[in-house]
């Protein structure tokens, strides 16, 4: 038997037996899936179905007149079988056991293209299934905590739920799992996403004093980060050297990315360490700075390294997208970094090419099935594919068993991964066009890109409550726009 569940879920089952006739009990198999096919999959193979990280692939006991709460993982569907022979099982319901933050989406987003509205709310609802213990990257494979990934899924948060709980937790499990001297996660990029997230993290929220607990750990990594650096100003940070898995095999993909990385990520430790007057450590950044910036950028065609080098100011933004950010559209893209790729289009005026990216790229998601964002995906993959939500045909590609690299080959692959949810926090910030202009939102900047909307309004959640947002398009072409914000924010809108 094989149920669908109709969209993503965090959680399990609860299957109610009625009775076992003949024996009293017996033995089924319970298998999750994010997707039809992976429901239907065995343990490894070519398709590599896994339990990783949660068990969806599990035999257990039932009983007559018993009720069974089974798995805690991400699934939209589930495969049940009766193993034991020559028995009758009769069940009286199958229901979803859904675990979740019960959080109020305090942001919106709402348009007049219904496919940008979904698009932002699948978004949210990636990140908001990942807000379980702590902010993981993936309910049913990553359930845990990358610094790194958490930028975006941040990001989507402060867009939707405002200053959870749960980020702080994160950021705090982070520093407390990572051994003195050693790179959070491994990975020396995750570091510097570490500093550029409490410098964002502080733009949202104003919080001084819990920025400020924070000094003692930034300090140590500023000294750390400041010795990889040699004398022609390349970053020398060692393995891990990382900034997504697409660009994984490419060498100046990652010479590039790495260099930018560390390029803002200093910028961000300055602006902290000037905030409390530390004129030592405010020195030391400038220095390396001054080391970082002129070393020379190899040529690069990743999208993912181009556009971090345009956020972190070491290439022009207008002739990078130009050159390169824009060519062919949504191909080069990974769900991580397409955040950021969409970040330095805008930086470059190219609203209308970014906005033409999404409805592509997370849109082609959508249209095969998805109701959480992919740990990956390719627009090659949309290629006489199947959707997700049924088995394929003899003919089709069967789309998540088929695709992958790396660490998500196959049916490992993450289809509800809190990295991929950039479009809803760049929607907000660029589209309906609010972001922070002071520490704490005490001053924000409301600047719309309207692009080929007739109209787009929203909330946008502050410290000291939420901003409401409409821009409406004029027949003399011109944005008519309307802000309601609480007492004590002060709204600049440009444009």
């Amino acid at each position: 038997m094989l149920l669908d569940f109709g969209q993503e879920l965090a959680g399990g089952i609860e299957l109610g037996v009625q009775a076992v006739c003949d024996t009293g009990e017996a033995k089924v198999r319970i298998r999750f899936g994010e997707s039809a096919s992976e429901a239907m999959s065995e343990l490894g193979g070519k398709s590599h179905a896994t339990n990783d990280h949660a068990c969806r692939d599990m035999v257990v006991t039932v009983r007559d007149l018993s009720m069974n709460v089974l798995g805690e993982t991400g699934f939209r569907f589930v495969r049940i079988d009766l193993l034991t022979p020559d028995v009758t099982l009769a069940i009286r319901y199958v229901k979803a056991v859904f675990i979740y933050r019960d959080l109020p989406y305090l942001g919106s987003f709402c348009s007049s293209d219904p496919l940008l509205n979904r698009i932002w709310e699948v978004g949210a609802y990636t990140v908001h299934l990942n807000m379980q213990k702590y902010v993981w990257d993936g309910i049913k494979r990553d359930r845990l905590v990358w610094i790194g990934d958490l930028h975006p899924e941040i990001a989507t948060i402060q867009a939707v739920f405002g200053n959870a709980e749960i980020i702080r937790k994160s950021l705090d499990f982070v520093v407390s799992e990572t051994p003195d001297g050693a790179w959070m996660n491994d990975i020396p990029t995750y570091s510097m996403w570490w500093i550029i997230i409490q410098h964002d993290y502080f733009m949202q929220f104003g919080d001084k004093d819990y920025l400020e607990k924070q000094l003692p750990y930034l300090r140590e990594l500023m000294r750390r980060l400041s010795l990889h650096i040699d004398q022609t100003g390349r970053d020398t940070t060692p393995e891990m050297r990382f900034i997504d898995w697409a660009t994984k095999e490419t060498p100046e993909a990652v010479e590039v990315g790495l260099q930018a990385m560390h390029v803002w990520a200093t910028r961000c430790a300055k602006e902290i360490f000037s905030l409390f007057g530390e004129e030592t450590f405010v020195r030391l950044c400038e220095e390396d700075l001054q080391r970082l910036c002129a070393f020379p950028l190899s040529e690069c065609k990743a999208k993912q390294a181009n556009a971090l080098a345009v956020i972190a100011g070491l290439l022009d933004a207008e002739n990078t997208n130009e050159q390169n950010l824009k060519i062919g559209g949504s191909a080069g893209l990974s769900t991580f970094m397409g955040f950021y790729i969409l970040r330095a289009r805008a930086m470059a005026g190219d609203y209308e090419g970014a906005l033409a990216t999404v409805r592509e790229y997370w849109g082609g998601m959508l249209s095969l099935g998805a109701t959480s964002f992919w740990e990956d995906f390719d627009i090659k993959w949309m290629e006489n594919a199947a959707p997700i939500d049924r088995l394929p045909k003899e003919y089709e590609v069967d789309v998540h068993a088929s695709y992958g690299r790396h660490c998500y080959r196959g049916f490992r692959h993450s289809l509800c991964h809190g990295w991929a949810s950039g479009p809803t926090a760049w929607l907000t910030e660029y589209v309906l066009g609010v972001k922070p202009a002071e520490p704490g939102c005490r001053k924000l900047y409301v600047e719309p890109h309207l692009c080929d909307l007739k109209w787009v309004k929203g909330s946008y959640p502050t410290p000291n409550g939420v901003v409401e947002i409409e821009h409406r398009l004029q027949d003399d072409g011109k944005v008519r726009t309307e802000v309601h914000a609480p007492e004590g924010i002060e709204v600049i809108i440009k444009g």
